[in-house]
This record gives C-alpha cells, structure tokens and sequence, in this order.
C-alpha cells in the first residue's frame, strides 16, 4: 500500500520546484496521489478493510487543503496539477 523509495524519489524529481526542494506543495500532493492510488486498488479487492479506508479519506482530505493551497496562491500552477496527476477539480 506505501510506496517505494525509488517511486518517491522519481515524484520528487518530476515536481520539485528547485534543486533541493522536497516538501513543496507541488511535491507533497503528487506522493499523496500515488499513495490514495495504491491504497484505492487495494480497497477494490479488499472490501471490508474499513481501517484502509478511513485511512484512504483521510489521504483525500490532506491533499484536498494542499490543493486549496495551490489553488489560492497559484491558479495556472493548480490547473497544470491536475492535468499532470489527472486528478478531478
């Protein structure tokens, strides 16, 4: 259900903002993405993993402020998000 740290490190080169950065918005949002990917596929054959989601909401939620975040200081950088992760407004 997490992700690898090769996966993590490839989201961060692709959406980092400059050489060293790790923890923008931009970057945050992508490793939630990945991570409510995996765990959705992981709730499809699972059911009744109700703990999973809770957890899944949860995810949904934190990356839902951050892109309120974007969205507030940065709409042009918001739409290229989404369109980038294929994520719904």
């Amino acid at each position: 259900m997490s992700i690898t740290k090769e996966r993590k490190s490839e989201l961060v080169n692709e959406f980092q903002q400059s050489g060293e950065d790790t923890g923008s918005p931009d970057v945050q949002i992508a490793v939630l993405t990945e991570r409510i990917n995996s765990l959705t596929e992981h709730l499809r054959s699972h059911q009744k993993d109700h703990a999973g989601r809770r957890g899944l909401l949860m995810l949904v939620s934190r990356r839902r402020r951050l892109l309120d975040y974007v969205k507030e200081k940065d709409p042009a950088r918001y739409v290229e998000l989404i369109t980038k992760l294929s994520i719904r407004k």
